[in-house]
């Protein structure tokens, strides 16, 4: 039987800390997803949800976007994949009665964690003006509230309509065509906040903003460099890839600040070998400091083009542009910068070139770690300059591999969620369906909440996520959200986002990937894009949450229609019945997906075309692949300051908070830690086990606190410390961003610590 939410907010003040694990997966994690999973739906119901995860007929993980091979275990899925689906599926209801009991003021002061644990929404709710409870209300006067709002508005500019990475192929196709045909391209995304920075180097450089590989490419590399990225925790099914390329000779490299279990051994639980000692993965752990990485790939190219026959000459000259300003560039590269940059040795470095020497097939993996600094997009083309030096990319076994993180975030981004669309794009909607969408640029999230704090934006939408909990500066963001009349969110559970409100504000429960989606022409099935360009179906099963939900494609169809009146000649009322109606429309608009509906009703999807990869041709504006120059940068730290990165827990998926564990770094009951080399701390005059608040530090000179840190001694690169968000964007100021991408820059805040008033 599923156990009920927690009543009050569980006592964090205490954290209990134990040694870091070396190894992840095995007995704990089979042990650890079964027990949060029957807590959250019952036995019967953990077992006919969780053999459906990632199967060809069934439905696709709302976790992370890892793909899945041609052959699938019974089990496909990780333990943080089983968290997100066990608290979709939950038994657990929130229910008008529910927001009867609580105001919006008592639930902006309850954490993340007891907010998700409530369970599924089930009715839409709305909180007048100046009212303090939600209370229930009817689809149709919802959207009412929504276009009175939006009517009254002086440009469509000033309405900002945000996406999740959960949104389908189809939501997110439809809700791009809502807001153009409104007159808007204030089409901000998560992708703003993580893979910006990749997609805005890889478009320059290669010229699509994807990866180039395949699952099939990984397992047939005899390189993996594994950058900034802890694919334990955020995506633990790339683990078995690793493992698998493993057996097949290659050797990886991990470069990290911080170690991590999931990348020193794996214990995979469906094989025997698993259940005991596992798979040790990374030959070579390059320990680099926070933001030295654009510096430590420069020193390689250098050192690659100084060993005679190490440049793939031909690849060069075909395929390429631009090297005779990046060899300049590179030959100018300085061990001694470098080595102060990345806090490695020059035997470090050495033992990482002789192994990208000896490898005819190489593949870059990177997350967050690389694109959430001011310099993170350089950062990116310097990898690929490596790759292109190597004649690494379209080639099997090798290319780029930026690992998203939600799991249809790249589809969104497929389907038109953009800020900046291209231009092709809009020429093909107006083709389409007949009207002029609007061809200047719209905000992204940064922007957003600029506009939103200088009311220059008046009504906010998201189509899922936990806006204010996902974004930096988290004053001015959620003051910036006040502003607004009105904030909607179309959610399928409480957050934080709910109790940071507009003048007005509307929660609209919708269906989760688990759940049957009915329509007037019957069962509908949705479509997702991996990390790695395949295409495929999403199938619910489970009896909804409540009668009162709606799915995401109805909910903007019917908006539409309610928004846009007469004015819009688009089938708003068809694509609701039949989403196969939706798909012929985005197949004679998107490339790639032509005949959609044929190819989708194939086992498994299909993959969608990359020229790079597929035929070594390079859509850019010089038609080749570009090397490229620029300064190495890399953040100064001043004496007596260190330079912190916000990250996840393991017990954790984006702002989604399973529990109050990080267990493979030791940290259990607590999350207002912060992580510090013992020698640091000591220099700073701080204690193990000790109380700190962390301050930030920016050029507008605005104090930014996050009180009552519990300091942990660990062996985190030098001058450089760990905390979890969402407690830690605070300290991100908003105007602290990468270069070109805008992404916040997370994972480079300069901080100093003191006493805690509360120690």
């Amino acid at each position: 039987m599923a156990s009920k939410p927690p009543a009050a907010d569980p006592a964090q003040d205490a954290p209990r800390v134990t040694d870091p694990k070396h190894a992840a997966a095995g007995l704990p994690a089979l042990g650890h997803t079964l027990r949060i999973a029957q807590q959250q739906m019952g036995v019967r119901r953990t077992a006919l949800t969780l053999l459906r995860v990632n199967q060809k007929d069934g439905f696709d993980c709302p976790g992370c976007a890892w793909p899945e091979g041609d052959k699938r275990h019974a089990a496909e899925f990780c333990e943080n994949g089983a968290k997100a689906v066990a608290e979709e599926a939950t038994l657990r209801r929130v229910t008008p009665e529910f927001f009867a009991a609580h105001s919006v003021a008592d639930l902006a002061g309850r954490s993340g964690y007891w907010l998700g644990q409530q369970g599924r929404l089930t009715h839409p709710v709305y909180l007048a003006e100046g009212a303090t409870h939600y209370e229930p209300i009817g689809w149709d006067e919802a959207f009412d509230v929504i276009a009175e709002e939006i009517h009254a508005l002086d440009s469509p500019d000033q309405a900002v309509f945000y996406t999740s990475g959960r949104t389908s192929n189809e939501a997110a196709f439809l809700y791009q065509l809502f807001a153009r045909e409104l007159g808007t391209n204030n089409l901000p995304d998560c992708s703003n906040m993580c893979h910006e920075s990749s997609g805005s180097a890889l478009t320059e450089t290669i010229g699509i903003g994807k990866g180039s590989v395949s699952l099939e490419d990984l397992h047939q590399a005899d390189l993996i460099i594994v950058a900034g990225q802890n694919p334990g925790t955020n995506h633990p099914r790339m683990l078995t890839a690793l493992e698998k390329a493993k057996a097949a000779g290659a050797r990886i490299i991990s470069v990290n600040p911080l170690p991590e279990a999931g990348l020193e051994r794996f214990k995979n639980p469906q094989t025997p070998k698993g259940l005991t000692t596992g798979t040790a993965l990374t030959d070579l752990f390059l320990q680099i400091r926070i933001g030295g990485d654009q510096a430590l790939f420069r020193l390689l190219n250098k050192l690659v083009l100084e060993t005679e026959g190490a440049v793939d000459e031909d690849f060069v000259r075909e395929h390429t542009h631009g090297y005779e300003e990046f060899e300049k560039a590179a030959r100018c590269a300085d061990w001694e910068e470098t080595l102060a940059a990345t806090g490695l040795t020059r035997e470090e470095i050495q033992r990482a070139l002789d192994m990208i020497l000896a490898s005819e097939r190489t593949v870059v993996c990177w997350a967050m770690g690389l694109t959430q600094h001011k310099h993170s997009v350089p950062t990116i083309r310097e990898v690929v300059n490596l790759l292109l030096l190597r004649g690494a990319i379209g080639r099997p076994g090798a290319g780029v591999c930026p690992v998203r993180g939600h799991s249809n975030v790249q589809g969104d981004r497929t389907m038109g969620i953009f800020e900046r669309p291209a231009p092709a794009f809009l020429d093909a909607l107006e083709r389409e369906f007949g009207f002029a969408p609007p061809r200047h640029h719209g905000l992204d999230v940064v922007n957003a909440i600029r506009a939103m704090r200088d009311g220059a934006a008046k009504v906010f939408f998201a189509m899922g996520g936990n806006f204010v909990a996902a974004t930096p500066d988290t004053d001015v963001t959620e003051n910036a959200m006040r502003r607004a009349r009105l904030t909607v969110h179309v959610s399928t559970k409480l957050n934080r986002s709910h109790a940071v409100t507009g003048a007005r504000a509307l929660i609209l429960p919708t269906l989760g990937r688990t759940e049957r989606d009915l329509q007037a022409s019957g069962e509908q099935f949705v479509t997702v894009e991996d990390s790695m360009g395949m295409v495929h179906a999403s199938r619910g099963r489970l009896v909804p949450a409540s009668p009162h939900l709606l799915s995401e494609p109805a909910i903007v169809c019917r908006l539409a229609r309610r928004v846009l009146g007469a004015r819009s000649t688009t089938p708003w009322e068809e694509f609701e019945k039949d989403y196969a109606a939706v798909r012929d429309r985005v197949a004679r608009v998107v490339p790639g997906f032509e005949d959609f509906n044929a190819r989708i009703a194939r086992p498994g999807g299909f993959t969608l075309p990359h020229a790079p990869r597929d035929e070594r041709r390079f859509p850019t504006a010089t038609g080749k692949a570009n090397f490229t120059a620029a300064p190495v940068e890399f953040p100064q730290i001043p004496e007596g300051r260190l330079l912190l990165q916000t990250l996840r827990s393991h017990d954790q998926y984006n702002t989604t908070i399973y529990g109050l564990d990080d267990r493979y770094r030791g940290i259990h009951g607590g999350r207002r830690v912060v992580l510090v080399h013992p020698e640091d701390a000591a220099e700073l005059g701080v204690a193990d086990g000790s109380y700190v608040d962390l301050v930030s530090e920016w050029s507008d000179g605005v104090e930014r606190r996050a009180p009552g840190f519990r300091l942990v001694h660990y062996p985190t690169a030098r001058r450089c410390a760990a905390a979890y968000y969402p407690e830690t964007n605070v300290l991100v100021p908003l105007d602290s961003t990468a270069d070109v991408s805008n992404t916040p820059a997370s994972k480079s805040v300069v901080i100093r610590l003191e006493q805690s008033r509360t120690d």
